[in-house]
C-alpha cells in the first residue's frame, strides 16, 4: 500500500513510539507500507519536531528527520497541480490531500481532526482513504 502519513503521526511514530502505531511500523519495515513526503511536507515537520513541547535540542531534531527520510520516497510536483479535492477548514493540511493524489496513495494516516471530517463529504471525493493509524493497521492485516 501506499500511504501518506501526517506531521503528527509521524512524531508519534518516530517520536513518541505510540503503540497506535506499531503496525504501521512493522508495514514500514517489511515493505508493505510504502510511504510519501514532499519539500513542504519536510518543512512542516522540520517547523514542528522543534517545538518546545517535543523537548528535542537540534540534534534529537535531525535525528528524527533522518530516521523518516530512510523510509520515505520523495514525490514532488511536477507543472501544475490543480486537482479537484475537498477543501480542508485547516489551509495548512491541504498539502496532505494534494500529495495523496500525487503519489497515488491508498492511504493519508492522519489524527487530524479537519481531515478525518473530510471522510463525510461527499463531493468532491477525497482521492484516498483518510484513516487513523488504528484503522490503518486494520487494512495492512487484512492485506
Amino acid at each position: 500500500m501506499r500511504a501518506v502519513l501526517d506531521t503528527n503521526i509521524i512524531i508519534d511514530l518516530l517520536h513518541f513510539a505510540d503503540p497506535q502505531t506499531r503496525a504501521l511500523r512493522s508495514a514500514i519495515d517489511d515493505g508493505s507500507l510504502q510511504c510519501f513526503s514532499d519539500r513542504r511536507c519536510l518543512e512542516e515537520l522540520q517547523r514542528v519536531v522543534a517545538y518546545p513541547q517535543f523537548s528535542l535540542d537540534a540534534a534529537a531534531q535531525r535525528v528524527l528527520i533522518e530516521r523518516y527520510c530512510r523510509f520515505v520516497t520523495l514525490c514532488e510536483a511536477v507543472g501544475v497541480e490543480d486537482y479537484l479535492l475537498p477543501r480542508c477548514r485547516d489551509a495548512d493540511d491541504q498539502k496532505f490531500l494534494i500529495l495523496g493524489v500525487r503519489c497515488r496513495a491508498d492511504l493519508l494516516i492522519t489524527r487530524d481532526q479537519e481531515l478525518l471530517r473530510l471522510v463525510r463529504r461527499r463531493r468532491p471525493v477525497p482521492s484516498c482513504a483518510i484513516v487513523t493509524a488504528q484503522a490503518a493497521a486494520a487494512l495492512l492485516a487484512g492485506c
